[in-house]
């Protein structure tokens, strides 16, 4: 049994076309690299033409728009393997680590997902967030190979497919920015577990081509939507005072507070609190949250 037959390797893009080609190159010379999809979100700096004629082993989606995570889930939708590794164009998966998630998935049949482990470049320093992940207070069954989590980080994670297709995937609406969180509490409210396993390790080298500050917008907002679409009252509303009370006192958070509440009927109509035993988990996560230098809402 190879990892080639159960994974499928998902990478989306925007504009950042040599980025991307190193990327690609790092993972399509990997030991146990994997097929590849590429949702290429609107790009206009030649990316699509780079793939075709540099990577044509890679199967290209050339999108008209910038769908955000949304393209994530338009390869989803043509992957016909096992598992789902997704990938940015600023993360590369380390030798061995896709061998190691879809082991963990396929001796694992309750597990949704696998979380590695993030270095960041050019130092390869742990990833401010990794603690959280390791030190996770979430109870699990003696079976789980690690951590439980309620949370992942989609270019750090691989996914059962039938589980990512089972709760819809990412949401549309969020776009990008933080639309994680919402598609973990999805998984773990249908009864997939998700873990962080430490030997899986992907190295991320920020990009210098983002637009921060809007992207700290749609973390803002998206933080929001989530609590308020999947919390009781009582603590989405305890959780949005400590998100505001974290977030830079700026137009910039104004313009995220105004965008989350202009959306208040959709939020309202797709409202669906977790059972009690997921909230539970998710108020041990409070404090680490809270302490936790990975969750800070800056530019």
């Amino acid at each position: 049994m190879t990892q080639k037959n159960h994974v499928t390797v998902v990478v989306i893009t925007h504009n950042r076309c040599e980025e991307l080609r190193r990327t690609l190159h790092h993972m399509t010379t990997l030991p146990d690299a994997a097929p590849i999809i590429l949702a290429d979100n609107g790009s206009e700096d030649g990316t699509a033409e780079m793939v075709r004629s540099t990577f044509p082993s890679v199967r290209l989606l050339a999108f008209e728009d910038n769908l955000g995570a949304t393209g994530r889930n338009r390869a989803v939708d043509l992957v016909d393997t096992e598992f789902v590794a997704f990938c940015d164009d600023d993360t590369r998966w380390q030798p061995g680590s896709l061998t190691v998630g879809a082991d963990i998935l396929s001796r694992h049949p309750s597990l949704g997902s696998v979380t590695g482990k993030c270095l960041v470049a050019p130092s390869l320093v742990e990833d401010p967030i990794t603690p959280e992940f390791r030190e996770s207070p979430i109870p699990g069954p003696d079976w789980l190979p690690g951590p439980a989590v309620l949370g992942v980080m989609a270019g750090l994670s691989m996914f059962r497919v039938q589980a990512f297709r089972d709760v819809g995937g990412f949401c549309e609406k969020m776009w990008l920015g933080g639309e994680e969180e919402l598609l973990a509490l999805d998984l773990a409210a249908a009864g997939w577990w998700m873990v962080w396993e430490e030997s899986m390790v992907i190295h991320h080298e920020p990009s210098v081509s983002r637009q921060r500050v809007r992207r700290r917008q749609l973390g803002i907002r998206n933080t929001l939507w989530t609590l308020w679409l999947r919390r009781p009252v009582r603590s989405a509303l305890r959780r949005s005072h400590v998100v505001l009370r974290s977030a830079p006192k700026d137009l910039k958070t104004v313009a995220a507070v105004l965008e989350a509440f202009a959306s208040a009927p959709w939020v309202l109509r797709n409202r669906r609190v977790v059972p009690n035993e997921v909230e539970a988990g998710l108020v041990l996560l409070e404090q680490p949250q809270a302490n936790s230098v990975g969750r800070r809402y800056v530019d």
